[in-house]
Formats: C-alpha cells, structure tokens, sequence
C-alpha cells in the first residue's frame, strides 16, 4: 500500500514529482536545484543564454550548485557573476 502522496506502479512506489530531467527539462531562471542536478549541456545552454558566451564550469561553481538545493537557477547565475567579480577583483590587486 502506498503511502500519502506516493504512487505504486508495479509495484514500485513512485512520488509524485519526478526529478527533473537536467539533460532535457526546459530550464527557467525559476528552475531549483534538486538532488539530482547535474551538469549537462542543457544546464550549460541555459547559463550561456543566461549569463554570456563567457561562462564557464569551474569547480568551485560547480561545488556551489551541489551545495545549495533549492536555491534557483537565478540564484545561481548571481552567484556565477560574484565569484568571477571577486576574481577579477583578486586580479587587479595582484596587478597592483
């Protein structure tokens, strides 16, 4: 017997919202990271809309993202654009 807001299908017990797709989902700035995120093409697609050609994965981003579900793609984006003004900031220091 399923329990409340679970779904059995043969006999395999389902939720009722799915994980999302990250390879296929239409992505919005709305999008929240769940525990299933990756990083897929689709997720590079809708950064580089997004934020610009310019954008990249590193790791310390991509360390960001698995550490903050629930936080939105928006968010996320935000954080992107932070991490690289305060590299850029670093640069110009170490320029000085």
């Amino acid at each position: 017997m399923a329990t409340p807001g679970t779904a059995t299908i043969t006999g395999i017990a389902m939720t009722e919202r799915s994980p999302l797709d990250w390879h296929s989902a239409p992505l919005e700035p709305s999008t929240r990271i769940d525990a299933a995120y990756r990083n897929t093409q689709n997720v590079r697609r809708f950064f580089t809309r997004e934020i610009g050609e310019h954008f990249r994965f590193d790791r310390p981003f991509m360390a960001w993202m698995k550490s903050h579900r629930g936080s939105t793609l928006a968010e996320a984006a935000e954080q992107w654009r932070r991490h690289r003004q305060d590299d850029s900031q670093g640069s110009a220091e170490n320029d000085a």
